[in-house]
């Protein structure tokens, strides 16, 4: 490196000028250490020598190890300890004529050995020896806010510097007026190891040479207002078993992947015309070991038997609740501390990796929920980072979520937007990962979002929109689909917001689909209606269709549904036990015929009867009932069908996909309607009779002459219903109903969807 010498910066003239750099680094305020510790060109009794100084509060004695080349020999150079507080100085008198013209003391030129008053003692490389890593580059696309890859930069890097290996830390803190990475290695002190401000980027780096991954670490910050705190690395890419919540120096980069077969297919295909249904899950709660202390299981055993499972029900992606680091098993995931690092309740990041691989090879994608909506209080993590509302708004009218109880993202500041995308990016980049859901979109579209009158800050026009975030969500999108095409973006939005997923350059917010939370709610309200009733609510069944091609939905029945008195989907259905099973079963069928991507909760393919609870997991045992085991059976069936089906998958979102047979008979509680694939022939005619009463002769008008197999009864004995249905299939006939030319004449089974595949011209 090139030392401070009288072309860079004053050279020392005497130690009495520097006395107040050693009281601010033994006070820990220091925010330029470099400018004291390390190699320094000095004047000393008119000669030009190199001094060695470092600090360590606890050390007695301190010695220079000096290494010189050719040839090459050792020597140590007793330090004076030039204040009590346990800073150093060791003088290498002829180190102009050892190191020659350029002057240069390479940062393995020498070690420091530290005694202390229990006759233990230290040796170690010098971390201020060593050059900044950050380029000034760096600096400058963190500032705007562009820095893409900034988890490559900031957090902890196991790097080899000047052939020394060691760890690179670097964190943002620009109010701080001293930062320091403390862990194990330092017994905690925040006063040995201090790192170095990067001018006004805010950004603070330290190289500490020695070091390896397994290194527990946090960051000591002291503000310039008297505040001090330890915090975990917001970039840290793994971190302690909870309750303990150090970040854990890791090398994620290890792990090699054979998915490059799906990787390529993902990027050229076509989601949107594809099927995809999708399985949500609790990786916590999915199964676990009862024989081993109700243990979770750990991604790798989930690899061997969660993928088998998802793969045997014909699902075509899964999607797990957040598997990023939090402190509460409660929070499901949802509040969010260390962004960056996978939860290490069920194995390390590689075993992440390898359960993401093993997906991708057995045809399986893997969703991600993501929360960059709001982040909790916890002392240790993102809140009052540096002292200051860095990552929230200082203000609680914008920064403070009501319903949570936790803090929301500043998206004005062009960092925190930067730390958010590149996390985003992250989960694609090192993670392999297909798509990120992302929650709470509404709440972050709206300033007033559960708030009332007085409790929030018009925007700059007035309104009521959150116009940072939305520009923040849109960037978001453009950025992460041109740097990973075919990784999808799926909004958990809950309001009326129009174009949540259409392109940005159309006006939209660029998401690739929508959770249609309208469908769910009034498809869950009307039935629950006592069958006797539902014809008072048919327009509740119904009215999904005004709308169902305003945005790309996908359909969730998912864990918000079977949660805090909720209910189970099983026992959210009217009637006995048989109407019950009987009821989800007709739900079911008519979701997946209904237009849009599906998705469903774990267990509830099951009917499951108890709520979800993080603490327990989807009751197995119940697969050797007939009845549970039957609409079981009928799930696989509806996402095999969906799956080979173009009808049930290719036109989810355009009208040329579904047309009304019968919207109409609210007496009955009946619908029908046909779905088409792209090839306009290629159809399936779907009839749902919501009534417990088996109707003989019900004629539903289809669109050309011959058989019509039936392919698929939810009453079926298979699925433990009663068997009603129509022998196989029916004939059309030549009689014109409701505006087609031919019908058919069915026997409609109680409380069931039946789907007949149109046969072609």
């Amino acid at each position: 490196m090139s030392l401070r010498d009288s072309k860079s910066e004053a050279v020392d003239k005497s130690l009495d000028a520097s006395q107040g750099e050693i009281e601010r680094i033994v006070r820990a305020e220091s925010s330029d250490p470099f400018h004291f510790l390390g190699p320094h060109w000095i004047e000393r009794d008119g000669k030009r020598v190199l001094a060695i100084r470092a600090y360590h509060p606890a050390a007695t004695e301190m010695a220079v190890e000096w290494l010189r080349k050719p040839p090459l020999r050792h020597s140590a150079i007793a330090a004076e300890k030039i204040h009590p507080g346990g800073v150093f100085e060791a003088i290498v008198q002829n180190a102009v004529s050892q190191l020659g013209d350029n002057q240069e003391v390479a940062p393995a030129s020498y070690r420091l050995h530290f005694r202390f008053p229990d006759g233990n003692s230290l040796n170690r490389s010098d971390a201020y020896a060593f050059p900044p890593l950050l380029t000034d580059y760096d600096l400058y696309l963190s500032g705007e806010g562009t820095h893409y890859q900034k988890y490559e930069k900031l957090g902890a890097h196991v790097r080899e510097v000047a052939g020394v290996r060691g760890v690179h830390f670097g964190v943002w803190a620009p109010n701080a007026l001293r930062v320091s990475v403390v862990g194990d290695f330092n017994f905690w002190d925040g006063r040995v190891h201090p790192m170095r401000l990067r001018g006004e980027t805010g950004i603070w780096e330290l190289f500490v040479p020695g070091l390896d991954e397994g290194t527990l670490y946090k960051f000591e910050i002291r503000s310039r207002v008297g505040y001090w705190g330890l915090k975990s690395d917001p970039y840290g890419f793994a971190a302690e078993k909870r309750p303990h919540n150090a970040s854990v120096v890791v090398n994620i980069d290890k792990h090699q992947w054979n998915d490059a077969p799906w990787l390529a297919q993902r990027a050229s295909r076509d989601w949107l015309h594809s099927p995809m249904s999708i399985y949500e899950l609790h990786l916590g709660s999915w199964r676990r070991k009862p024989d081993e202390g109700n243990r979770w299981l750990t991604y790798r055993e989930l690899a061997g038997e969660l993928i088998p499972y998802v793969k045997r029900m014909g699902y075509t992606h899964i999607e797990m609740m957040p598997v990023m680091e939090h402190p509460l098993d409660k929070s499901w995931g949802y509040q969010t501390v260390g962004y960056f690092a996978v939860t290490s309740r069920f194995g390390t990041p590689e075993d992440f990796m390898y359960f993401i691989d093993r997906c991708h090879q057995e045809g399986i994608g893997v969703i991600l929920d993501w929360t960059p909506a709001h982040f909790p209080r916890d002392a240790y993590g993102l809140a009052f980072f540096d002292g200051t509302h860095l990552y929230e708004h200082a203000d609680p009218r914008k920064g403070a979520h009501p319903d949570w109880g936790t803090l929301v993202f500043n998206y004005g500041r062009n960092e925190v937007q930067n730390f958010l995308i590149s996390n985003a990016l992250f989960w694609i980049d090192k993670y392999h990962i297909d798509g990120l859901r992302v929650d709470a979109v509404a709440s972050m579209l709206y300033l007033d979002y559960s708030r009332k009158a007085g409790e929030w800050i018009p925007n700059r026009y007035g309104g009521r929109e959150n116009l940072e975030a939305i520009g923040f969500l849109k960037h978001l999108n453009e950025v992460l689909h041109t740097q990973h095409p075919g990784a999808l973006t799926i909004a958990e939005e809950s309001t009326s917001w129009p174009a949540v997923s259409r392109p940005v350059y159309l006006g939209g917010l660029g998401f690739d689909l929508k959770w249609n939370m309208g469908w769910m709610n009034d498809t869950l309200r009307f039935i629950g209606y006592d069958p006797i009733h539902r014809k008072y609510h048919h327009n509740e069944l119904t009215f999904s269709m005004i709308y169902a091609f305003t945005e790309n939905f996908i359909l969730p029945l998912s864990h918000d549904e079977v949660v805090h008195g909720k209910r189970s989907l099983l026992e959210k259905m009217p009637g006995d036990n048989w109407q019950k099973f009987a009821n989800l079963r007709v739900l079911f069928g008519y979701m997946w015929a209904h237009p849009g991507k599906k998705l469903l909760f774990m267990g509830s393919e099951l009917g499951m009867r108890r709520e979800f609870w993080e603490d327990g997991a989807v009751d197995w045992a119940l697969q050797d009932s007939e009845a549970h085991r039957g609409i079981q059976q009928l799930m696989a069936d509806l996402n095999k069908l969906h799956v080979q089906e173009p009808a049930l998958h290719e036109l989810d979102f355009e009208w040329a996909g579904f047309e009304w047979l019968e919207a109409n008979d609210a007496e009955n509680s009946a619908i029908a309607f046909l779905r088409r694939a792209k090839n306009q022939n290629d159809a399936i005619a779907v009839v749902c009779n919501f009534t417990p009463v088996v109707r003989d002769n019900y004629r539903v008008g289809v669109p050309r002459s011959g058989c019509y197999p039936e392919i698929l009864n939810t009453d079926s004995g298979y699925y433990w219903g009663s068997g009603a249905g129509n022998g196989g299939g029916v004939n059309a006939e030549p009689i014109p109903w409701n505006g087609k030319p031919w019908s058919i004449s069915l026997r409609l089974p109680p409380l069931a969807a039946s789907y007949f595949k149109c046969p072609s011209d």
